[in-house]
């Protein structure tokens, strides 16, 4: 994998630039649509694939493929992008975000963690090695190490423990892939992941120790878990600092458009998030003049378009009282167009953010459309 650094704002941390994988070029910043389980929920691949306004990079996660379908699956299929049919870049988490999410259903060990499958009850021992070897199973062009997610508030004693095993699996995730090499005739690119809660000294000293690893990119990880704003940007603030320049910078989970826009203006090239598809689904758009829960009574009768402002065709063929009528109704095909113009959206956003970079107008832009972003309608 290569990076390029086209454009630095003059005014913020915001970047411009195009990472280079074998299944084709990624122009930064980007948002990641969710794709854990090897699909995007109610969005078919075709709109990835032919709508030119769509992200060209989604995410999937080593855990929920491992259980389903499994890696016996995945391989015979030829990895994730045959089974998929997706000839584009994929980014694999690795599983270390559900010993947060699933804490109730796991026992962390020194030598990994025990989970349960979500399927059948039955037990799975993921350690950083059963981890990579997953990942080089899935394929993903872009492979996580195996991390220690700390849940939000946590003691600084327990974030400096849970970090200190963070940093030993990175050593066995590192040292594994090293000696493994990928199983399909393209590279694989390694990124190690920060943690420390929102402990500086624990940030600072994870971010020292994963720059002295000769990779691709970097990670940060646990936030946007509970903390405030103002903790979570300080946080991205002091590491965006920290980490060699010349790598992408990939935030995890994170967030909002108006987060996103704030991590960009703070040095982040890549995010990932299920709000746009989540959010979908529950009939909250986010548009170009504010945030609109579309089953709400007063888009009754609007019949004027979904977004007038958007840039995807689904903007423009559905009026808001036509896709209100199809969430009342119940139908699946309101959580498919709201899901698609979601991502559109935060597609949309991000090659905004990208062309004001370059125009070196960032700030400026930036500080005009978050009050509109903000708007609830």
């Amino acid at each position: 994998m290569k990076f390029h650094l086209i454009k630095t704002d003059n005014s913020s941390k915001a970047r411009a630039g195009i990472i280079e994988t074998d299944h084709g070029k990624i122009e930064t910043p980007i948002f990641m649509p969710v794709a854990s389980k090897g699909y995007i929920k109610s969005v078919p691949t075709s709109e990835l694939l032919y709508n030119k306004n769509m992200p060209n990079i989604i995410l999937g996660n080593t855990y929920h493929l491992y259980i389903q379908p499994g890696i016996d699956v995945l391989y015979q299929a030829g990895g994730i992008h045959s089974f998929m049919n997706w000839n584009h870049p994929i980014l694999t988490d690795s599983g270390g975000f559900q010993i947060f999410s699933m804490r109730k259903l796991n026992k962390i060990t020194e030598e990994g963690v025990i989970f349960k499958s979500i399927i059948n009850g039955s037990s799975h021992l993921f350690s950083p090695e059963k981890s990579m070897e997953i990942q080089r199973f899935i394929g993903g062009d872009i492979i996580m190490a195996f991390d220690d997610c700390p849940a939000f508030p946590c003691s600084y004693s327990y974030a400096k423990l849970s970090l200190k095993k963070t940093h030993y699996w990175l050593d066995r995730c590192y040292s594994y892939i090293q000696k493994n090499p990928e199983k399909y005739n393209y590279k694989q690119s390694f990124f190690p992941i920060i943690q420390g809660s929102i402990y500086k000294d624990l940030r600072k000293y994870s971010a020292d120790k994963i720059s002295s690893f000769q990779v691709d990119g970097y990670a940060i990880g646990g936030l946007s878990l509970g903390e405030t704003k103002e903790e979570t940007y300080n946080i991205i603030n002091l590491l965006t600092d920290l980490l060699p320049k010349d790598k992408p910078k990939y935030l995890m989970g994170v967030g909002t458009p108006v987060d996103i826009l704030e991590g960009i203006s703070l040095g982040i090239d890549m995010f990932d998030c299920v709000i746009p598809t989540r959010n979908g689904r529950h009939g909250m758009l986010f548009t170009w003049n504010g945030i609109m829960n579309i089953k709400n009574s007063k888009w009754k009768k609007d019949f004027s378009y979904l977004d007038e402002f958007g840039n995807s065709y689904i903007d423009r063929l559905y009026s808001k009282s036509y896709v209100r009528h199809l969430f009342i109704s119940k139908e699946n095909l309101a959580k498919e167009i709201a899901s698609i113009h979601n991502i559109s959206f935060y597609s949309n956003l991000l090659q905004k953010a990208r062309i004001h970079i370059i125009n070196n107008n960032f700030s400026s832009w930036k500080k005009s459309v978050i009050p509109l972003l903000k708007q609830r309608l």
